[in-house]
């Protein structure tokens, strides 16, 4: 028997959750909760989950600080995030704060059932190129109750500090001589900086550096 235990406010989208995960296996149990804290009684009150879903944008306790008790209250336990706010700074966010897995809410039924059985193997899930292509490219902005360090995004030391001077509107010759370092290996700073935020460019990294609050103030 499998247990489950689904936290999202959405009734309508909760009880498709529960629908669907009942068709994973014959004997099924899911266990609902309308946010993060109606999340942690049910934890306390009842045990042997084999995986919790979670979506991030709840009101009181949300996903993110959700996700963090659990894995300080229930090492062993699994949690896969399930949501709407399916940009790669998110994900690395997610995944940095110690999730399974992350499953878009776009997705398929199918392929979110994919997903689920890929963590209950003891796998870690993202998104793979050819199911992420499916998303709809445009995306709600992400929740950011509170600054995000650099390294919640998956930016190195190194890298938020070029970021930090770009948003400062530096050119990549200045930033090369304030940290001592060739143009060439900015160039790949900045590379890696727009793959970690999933942008194109200058203009959109620094978009995204607003939107998630990121904390500059330690890079230094």
């Amino acid at each position: 028997m499998l247990k489950f235990l689904v936290v999202e406010d959405h009734a309508l989208v909760r009880e498709g959750l529960v629908r669907l995960l009942k068709q994973i296996d014959d004997e099924v149990v899911v266990i609902e909760a309308g946010d993060g804290e109606a999340a942690l009684i049910a934890l306390t009150s009842a045990r042997d989950f084999d995986l919790v879903l979670t979506d991030l944008a709840m009101p009181n306790t949300d996903g993110f600080s959700t996700l963090d008790i659990v894995r300080e209250r229930h090492p062993d336990l699994p949690v896969a995030v399930i949501s709407a706010y399916d940009d790669q700074p998110t994900i690395t966010r997610v995944l940095n704060h110690g999730a399974s897995g992350f499953i878009p809410k776009a997705y398929s039924g199918e392929a979110l059932l994919e997903a689920v059985r890929s963590i209950l193997a003891g796998n870690i899930y993202t998104p793979s190129p050819s199911l992420a292509a499916k998303i709809d490219d445009v995306r709600p902005l992400a929740p950011c109750g509170r600054s995000v360090t650099p390294s919640e995004i998956g930016l190195t030391d190194r890298q938020a500090q070029v970021l930090a001077l770009m948003i400062r509107g530096l050119a990549n010759r200045d930033i090369a001589k304030q940290l001592d370092l060739s143009e060439g290996t900015v160039k790949i700073h900045a590379t890696a900086i727009f793959k970690a935020l999933g942008v194109n460019s200058r203009a959109q990294a620094m978009v995204t550096a607003t939107t998630y609050n990121i904390d500059f103030d330690n890079v230094f």
